[in-house]
């Protein structure tokens, strides 16, 4: 709960109360006699700046402390506490991963494939995406709109090893048609998971 000391230690008390205001109005609402809500009936506070500064820096590093991540942004503890709670609870963070260095995994061959299927009704899309969860290699699978419906993002750690699972998993997935693989030659960004 905010308290009148940390309002009466800011240069600007009010600035300060202002900026603390959705933070107030949530533990209100959470504190009140009333049963505790599901998730669907947490009503969504609009995100500030503030909200958008702890999801940047938690993105940067998720094990930064609170007092940290609280000082970075310009709130106290218990308020920053309070918006990643809160953040959490509505969904708009959902996890905490930690970031490979797949150089050492001696997992740094990547290849992008391209997946055309042989029909695009719900049930075959239903079962690729059930199947293709299933492939560990595959980091990411996304439907995409255009000349093919999946673009697949496959680590390995070479190109035999590549070729094993295009041939034998990929390929294999229900109702593939086609497929067509680019190989990355150099990773110049990648913002994580």
């Amino acid at each position: 709960m905010i308290c009148r000391k940390e309002v009466e230690a800011k240069s600007d008390p009010m600035q300060w109360v202002l900026e603390h205001l959705a933070d107030f109005t949530y533990e209100l609402r959470k504190s009140s006699t009333k049963p505790e809500h599901t998730q669907q009936e947490i009503k969504i506070v609009e995100l500030d700046r503030i909200d958008h500064s702890i999801i940047r820096e938690l993105q940067k590093n998720a094990r930064v402390t609170v007092t940290e991540l609280a000082s970075r942004v310009g709130l106290s503890k218990t308020p920053c506490q309070v918006r990643m709670r809160r953040l959490e609870e509505q969904g708009y963070i959902t996890g905490y991963t930690a970031l490979i260095n797949h150089t050492k995994l001696q997992q740094n061959h990547i290849a992008f494939t391209e997946v055309k299927l042989s029909d695009t009704n719900s049930h075959a899309l239903s079962a690729f995406n059930e199947a293709v969860n299933q492939i560990s290699a595959v980091e990411q699978c996304h439907m995409i709109a255009g000349n093919f419906d999946y673009l697949l993002k496959v680590r390995t750690r070479n190109m035999v090893e590549y070729r094993q699972v295009l041939g034998e998993q990929i390929s294999a997935l229900p109702h593939v048609l086609q497929t067509s693989t680019f190989v990355v030659m150099e990773n110049i960004k990648d913002v994580g998971v």
